[in-house]
């Protein structure tokens, strides 16, 4: 292998490191956004089923009232 092949071959190898560091930040974001949506997820579907429970206990106390007034 001559001086020019050796060259190429450091500047490839170099461009390899270069690429998979950059994979790697990458990565590290895209796993901090899993993380981040799968977070307000969790949140979005405890506010659901609340407000689920709040609904069912409105919906509860009406038929009480509607039973009571109809009686």
């Amino acid at each position: 292998m001559n001086d020019d092949q050796l060259q190429a071959l450091d500047e490839k190898i170099d461009a390899l490191i270069a690429l998979c560091a950059a994979m790697k930040q990458e990565n590290q974001l895209l796993r901090a956004s899993q993380h981040n949506w799968q977070t307000e997820r969790q949140q979005l579907l405890e506010n659901n089923r609340q407000a689920k429970a709040r609904l069912e206990s409105v919906l509860s106390r009406l038929r009480s009232m509607e039973q009571s007034q109809s009686a």
